[in-house]
């Protein structure tokens, strides 16, 4: 049985109120995947400017290692 089939038996062996409920979301799945294809958070080149900030001893050897 293929998917389609699956779903229509599912839906028709629940009772109405519940079938409304089943296309109300069937309705917000299709406008999520609508809205999700459309905005595509793209970062900006240097949106992170002035956010990470390195210590100026990143370099100098750490104490446990000297011997």
């Amino acid at each position: 049985m293929n998917t389609s089939l699956t779903i229509y038996a599912k839906i028709e062996a629940l009772p109405p109120s519940l079938k409304e409920q089943a296309i109300n979301f069937i309705d917000f799945l299709s406008q999520k995947v609508k809205s999700g294809k459309k905005h595509k958070n793209v970062p900006e080149f240097g949106c992170l400017k002035g956010k990470i900030v390195m210590s100026d001893d990143f370099d100098a050897p750490l104490e446990l290692f000297q011997i």
